[in-house]
């Protein structure tokens, strides 16, 4: 286990100062589900919400998600977005949407909590578009798969 970094000496929380480190790439990838009944699921791949195309508007809101992860998560950098995709995959047993998020920057810091945001943001707004017919969908499983770039180099989740 590495030291968190960010507290200083006095164990107070700060911005972790990354002026001095290089701008490099970095790739971070990211996944989480929300669960549901079936017939919410149909009413996704069909097309039939009432509120409208239900993965293309939690696609755009993932990656508005991604652009403003500094401004919800106190510590983070705020980073040069290069690239957010945005992949949902339906799956039937148990009925879900997969929500995968591939962020990537050149920046002196990490994009994983980028990917992490966006994939949380996506899932919420499938679950607004479609709490009408089914209040009981469950978010979960969000983790990040992988990471590369900057000092710890890659990393991918066992």
């Amino acid at each position: 286990m590495t030291e968190l970094t960010h507290f200083d000496a006095h164990g107070q929380a700060h911005m972790v100062d990354v002026s001095a480190k290089p701008a490099t790439v970095r790739r971070a990838v990211a996944e989480g589900r929300i669960r549901m009944h079936a017939d919410t699921l149909a009413l996704i791949a069909e097309g039939r919400a009432g509120k409208g195309d239900v993965l293309g508007v939690a696609r755009i809101a993932a990656i508005q998600g991604a652009k403003r992860t500094a401004d919800l998560i106190p510590l983070c950098h705020p980073v040069p977005l290069s690239k957010v995709a945005v992949e949902f995959e339906l799956e039937s047993s148990p009925p879900a949407v997969r929500c995968q998020v591939t962020a990537q920057t050149v920046a002196p810091t990490g994009i994983e909590m980028e990917a992490l945001t966006a994939v949380q943001v996506g899932l919420l707004t499938i679950y607004d578009m479609c709490k009408a017919a089914d209040r009981g969908m469950v978010i979960g499983d969000v983790a990040l798969l992988e990471k590369e770039g900057g000092r710890s180099g890659h990393w991918t989740r066992p």
